[in-house]
């Protein structure tokens, strides 16, 4: 960055600063700069140092986050801790995370500059001496005690799974342990041999597979308290003479609630320190278990610099912190929410600010104010301007260029990619303006010199002083929203479901040949001294059915909508057979209509768009956001489809804000480029009006004209808009199912977007199928389809997935607490202070009146409304479109916002009574806040008394399920998949999905398509292999039910060479060396896919002889049998009869070495077979 410091020192700001800092005179305060200017003055103060950068809010904080990062990279946020929230009963994780990756940053030495809000600097907080004390290190070939390490890593703050699928847990499998870090990416796998560490590796959350090795690894704490015994005695001693002392003054007082209260809170603290070593809410007992506490600012190396960023701001914020504090407090104290000393966990502001006065320290303001705290003792004024927005006004951008190159400015111009920066040079050139273009930003600019490179700055300023101009590509042509997604690693994302899905004792099950029964777990029997795992079923009657665990692949969990209670079936009765082939019928017929339309589309030609133009390429970079993987690829296919001849009929899946409307943006500006008009058709008028929005501000830049229809305009916009569309004035139109009506001319539609599809009537989606017969189509769900089906349909319709999710959204700050009226008022004011609105979602219609009334008395000068479904559908919008337009503060709602409104200036949402929930539904609903760059919170409020009891045990275990949205995901995930099925092929299917099983019916579509497209002829048989071998996975190995169960059915899935290699690997890396027994099955399955292969439907084992028998209907060659026979030496003879087959003399042989020798047999017997 030499071409932008070298001008800086011919200032006089570095010496005087030098000076200043010589002499002791500090802190330093320098006025007029602000913006980039004020970044930019920053990093050439404190070239080669630690910076910290303290400033008045988060939000602020995150603003210079984001552009100090241009200067540099390594730059980072402290989150404060939530001082008025602390006593929730389980915080995410989020703000820890990000505490621990900043205090790593310091202890390692590798972090140049820190941001924080004067917040985080007022927390009470260890020293970071205790941290340092806590940091477990494992290194390659050291010996490890994994006893010793378990009890640490509790003690720690991690909690102990049975696998690792969240940040803060680990798990012990044998020799083998698995820890995710704070502070890290991804997981780690620590392997042992004997006691000494033979590898670190890191892995995978969602395969569970290795991904590199490391020498050596560091955990960090998963808390910032770490309890010792002692340290917890020596706590509790304080806070028991403490809790006497105050609940004697309550009783005094006749304050029995109160009382009662303060006993309860104190008691239940006592039992879970000692049950768990570590408490809910614990941070606020901070003082009890720590002598000496210290602020952030003591973390920071001795010579760090300290930038404050708008002092006089600092400090009101400062006091406004600490008073809103107080106050809440009070009521708390008062209402024997806590205890006297739990209100001291910050630092006064004013000692704060001394002591931040006391360091190397810079003054940042605008103008000169008295600070009577901060005392500066050198002042310096360097003033410097913005620079003008041009808004596409070339000609007086090249005035100022040519007035500053007569006064020997060094002017700068940051375009945001090369081919863009190259042409702007090109175009200045062309305009008589002396610059080039380089990449070199090291190079270092003479008196009038104007260079163009690339660098994403946003905005541009000048410094007359040093004469130097900054502009950037926003400052010419206007500035856009950016909030770049910062670039991670994608934290790993595999396939949302599987499908053997959690399958617990009790759950129903199908079986494909005998119908639905009840999984009683896994038994382990013995028949001839042969062990093997046996699944047992029970079926109506009480009749069990014990099936190989190696057979899993016949068995599925059975879900329906509804979750409703099936009906079992009959051991050996045919009502399963008679229910399977009516739903085959029906399946046949959705089958054969699929394909049909499949063919029609494929017959006809469409028109083929033209390749993207400059235009396009330029539009798309404007995109204020990194893309994701996969809305690449989905762009991708959706622009091939259109260049193509065929007509495109394209479903794009992702959910609510993973970037949908993104790829539609791309696709109708490709086709307004091709001189087509495009139809956007949404549900809702709300939505219309939101996407008119959007496609507005992307849009403005090029002359392209966007027309919107809907009841929000009057009649007469209405009739204008459809004169101008019939003669092809109006590019691009957005609207309801107004836009199918009969009275709407287009003078040349070529491209067809639909919204939502599945939330249209029959009669409207008739008319988009007429609609769709020659025009592109691309649609839109935010229903996950799921993925079975989405294989089979694949060669039907073309699908494209998104489901990786954006960085940076769901940091959702998520809160469990017992409903408390001060909590709700805190939660709101909170919220409406920074600017932004609430939900508050309560899920009964006939009082939601009520709660919007007792909100309002709780805060009258909050503006407060409801809404619900069984409003009139306009009324309901009327609400709606308000609170878009933000007239309304708090709006109490029903579930209803879980469909689709994306507004991102809600960050707030309370769930009244939310133990009422589903999970799916607060997974839902938790989405529909967090959509734009703030922090989010989400608070789930319960009844205490109504829901959970009172031992520790049984109340942290509710409260986790309800939290740890990660697992209850994939549960969530299937509920909407099976809504997503429905949606896709009618809803008028699910009552036969609900007879078979949703797996099974995807199974039976995926048969039907593919027989009805002539992929798939023979008849179906199953392959059976009954040898005496011991094959089973024993729990010696592998301890828990639910992956053994999903082991037995990926190995039933093993088809190949590769595929065993395969599965072997992953054993030995996720569990260790596999014993004998697990070999034993891996090769069964292997030998069975060989012989299914080979039509051989039966392999079983009587007398010292194998029997294989062929399959029904079966054709051999002839005239290779004698070969066959010759080669084994006639041990092996020919049966004929019913069922034909092999049989094969083992003789002195043992059964064990046979099976090797049995997998040549089977390749041979497959060279026999006519196909």
């Amino acid at each position: 960055m030499e071409t932008l410091r070298a001008p800086f020192r011919l200032s006089e700001v570095d010496n005087m600063y030098q000076t200043a800092r010589k002499k002791k005179k500090l802190p330093v305060e320098i006025t007029g700069t602000d913006g980039f200017a004020r970044y930019y003055t920053m990093d050439c103060l404190g070239v080669d140092r630690t910076k910290l950068i303290v400033t008045f809010s988060e939000d602020r904080a995150k603003e210079i986050l984001d552009a100090y990062s241009f200067f540099d990279k390594n730059i980072l946020y402290y989150p404060a801790k939530d001082a008025l929230f602390y006593s929730a009963d389980i915080h995410g994780h989020t703000i820890l995370r990000q505490r621990m990756e900043v205090i790593k940053g310091i202890i390692e030495g590798n972090i140049s500059t820190v941001v924080v809000s004067i917040d985080a600097l007022l927390n009470k907080i260890v020293p970071i001496e205790e941290i340092k004390k806590h940091i477990v290190t494992f290194q390659l070939g050291e010996v490890l005690d994994l006893e010793e390490i378990k009890k640490r890593l509790v003690s720690l703050g991690y909690e102990r799974n049975d696998w690792v699928d969240g940040v803060g847990q680990f798990a012990v499998r044998g020799g083998i342990l698995d820890i995710f870090p704070m502070s890290s990416e991804c997981p780690f796998r620590v392997e042992l041999w004997g006691e000494e560490i033979d590898s670190i590796r890191s892995f995978d959350v969602e395969s569970q597979r290795s991904i590199e090795n490391v020498e050596t690894l560091s955990v960090y704490p998963a808390a910032e308290m770490v309890l010792d015994q002692e340290r917890i005695d020596r706590g509790l001693q304080k806070i028991e003479k403490e809790h006497k002392a105050y609940a004697k003054k309550l009783k005094a007082e006749f304050k029995t609630e109160e009382y009662a209260r303060i006993n309860r809170e104190v008691a239940a603290l006592k039992e879970e320190l000692a049950y768990f070593h570590s408490a809910m809410g614990i941070d606020s007992y901070i003082g009890a278990f720590y002598e000496e506490l210290t602020s952030f600012l003591n973390y920071m190396p001795e010579d760090t610099m300290i930038f404050v960023d708008d002092p006089a701001h600092v400090l009101s914020r400062a006091e406004a912190c600490q008073i809103e504090f107080r106050e809440s407090m009070v009521s708390r104290l008062e209402g024997g929410y806590m205890l006297p000393s739990q209100a001291d966990i910050l630092f006064d502001y004013k000692e704060m600010a001394g002591r931040i006065a006391g360091r190397d320290t810079v003054l940042f303001s605008i103008l000169s104010k008295e600070e009577l705290l901060f005392e500066p003792k050198t002042k310096i004024v360097f003033d410097t301007k913005m620079v003008p927005t041009y808004h596409h006004n070339f000609d007086m951008l090249l005035k100022d260029i040519k007035r500053w190159k007569k006064e020997e400015y060094r002017i700068l111009l940051f375009s945001p990619s090369q081919t863009r920066g190259e042409r702007l040079a090109r175009e200045l050139q062309d305009q008589g303006v002396n610059c080039f273009f380089s990449e070199d930003k090291d190079r270092v600019l003479a008196a009038s010199e104007m260079m163009v490179t690339n660098g994403r700055l946003k905005a541009g300023f000048s410094v007359p002083e040093i004469k130097l101009v900054v502009l950037t590509e926003g400052d010419i042509f206007g500035q856009k929203k950016t909030k770049a997604r910062l670039k991670r690693k994608p934290l790993y994302s595999g396939e949302k479901i599987k499908s053997f899905d959690d399958l617990n004792i009790g759950d129903y099950v199908v079986h494909e040949k005998h119908g639905l029964g009840i999984y009683l777990g896994i038994e382990k029997i013995e028949v001839d001294q042969v062990t093997k795992d046996y699944i047992a079923i029970e079926y109506s009657g009480g009749a069990k059915l014990f099936i190989l665990a190696s057979q899993l692949d016949l068995i599925q969990k059975y879900s329906s909508k509804e979750g409703k209670r099936p009906k079992l079936n009959k051991l050996g009765g045919n009502e399963w057979e008679k229910t399977k082939s009516r739903v085959r019928g029906q399946v046949k017929e959705i089958a054969k209509e699929l394909v049909d339309l499949y063919a029609v589309r494929q017959a006809k030609e469409g028109y083929a768009f033209s390749e993207d133009t400059v235009w396009q390429k330029e539009f798309e970079e404007m995109f204020p956001y990194e893309e994701t993987e996969d809305q690449l690829k989905a762009i991708e296919e959706t622009k091939a489809d259109m260049q193509s001849k065929k007509i495109m009929d394209r479903l794009i899946c992702g959910d609510v804000g993973y970037g949908k409307t993104e790829i539609a943006i791309r696709a109708a500006f490709k086709a307004v480029q091709d001189g087509k008009q495009v139809a956007y058709l949404v549900p809702t008028t709300i939505l219309a009006q939101q996407h008119y929005n959007t496609f507005k501000e992307r849009m403005q830049d090029f002359p392209i004209r966007i027309a919107m229809l809907s009841r929000f305009l009057s009649a007469k916009e209405q009739k204008k808009t459809l004169e101008d569309l019939k003669k092809g004035q109006v590019d691009i139109i957005i609207g309801t199912h107004r836009l199918l009506s009969k009275d709407l001319d287009y003078s040349n539609l070529g491209l067809l977007i639909i919204d939502e599809e599945q939330r249209f009537g029959v009669t409207h989606k008739e008319k988009i199928k007429q609609m769709k017969k020659d025009v592109d189509v691309l649609t839109l769900t935010a229903t996950p389809i799921p993925r079975t089906l989405h294989m089979s349909l694949i060669g039907i319709r073309d699908m494209s997935l998104l489901e990786e999710p954006p960085v940076d959204r769901k940091a959702i700050q998520t809160y469990v607490l017992e409903y408390n009226p001060e909590l709700v008022k805190e939660a709101i004011s909170r919220e409406l202070s920074r600017g932004g609105q609430v939900y508050y979602v309560y899920n009964r219609v006939n009082t939601i009146a009520d709660i919007a009334a007792d909100l309002s008395k709780l805060m009258p000068e909050v503006r407060i409304s409801f809404a619900h479904g069984q409003m009139k559908e306009k009324e309901l919008e009327d609400v709606m479109y308000a609170f878009i337009n933000r007239d309304i503060d708090v709006l109490v709602t029903t579930t209803i916002i879980e469909t689709g409104l994306d507004i991102a200036n809600v960050n707030t949402m309370i769930i009244h009574d939310a133990e009422n929930f589903g999970l799916s539904q607060l997974y839902q609903l938790r989405g529909r806040v967090g959509r734009s760059d703030k922090t989010a919170y989400a608070f789930l409020m319960y009844k205490r008394d109504k829901m959970l009891k009172e031992t520790a045990e049984k109340r942290l275990k509710a409260i986790r399920e309800f939290t740890d949205l990660g697992s209850g995901f994939k549960i969530a995930m299937r509920d909407l998949e099976i809504r997503g099925a429905g949606n896709l092929l009618g809803s008028d299917q699910s009552g036969h999905m609900a007879a078979v099983g949703y797996d099974l019916y995807c199974k039976m579509l995926n048969d039907a398509i593919l027989r009805q497209k002539g992929e798939l002829t023979e008849e179906e048989f199953t392959t059976s292999v009954e040898l005496p071998v011991d094959a089973f996975i024993p729990s010696t190995y592998v301890k828990n039910e639910m992956v053994k169960l999903e082991l037995y059915k990926r190995i039933s899935g093993v088809w190949t060479k590769e595929d065993y290699e395969d599965m072997l690997d992953e054993l030995t890396d996720r569990f260790g060396e596999p014993p004998q027994a697990v070999l034993n099955l891996l090769t069964i399955a292997r030998v069975k896919a060989m012989a299914h292969e080979a039509f051989i439907a039966a392999i079983s084992y009587k007398n010292r002889q194998v029997h294989l028998e062929m399959a029904p209907g079966v054709k051999v060659k002839v005239e290779l049998l004698d070969d066959f026979l010759a080669k084994y030496l006639n041990n092996i003879r020919v049966v004929a009869g019913t069922n034909p087959g092999f049989v094969v003399d083992l003789e002195k042989k043992s059964l064990k070495n046979f099976i090797h020798e049995l997998e040549e047999i089977i390749e041979d017997i497959n060279q026999l077979i006519e196909r």
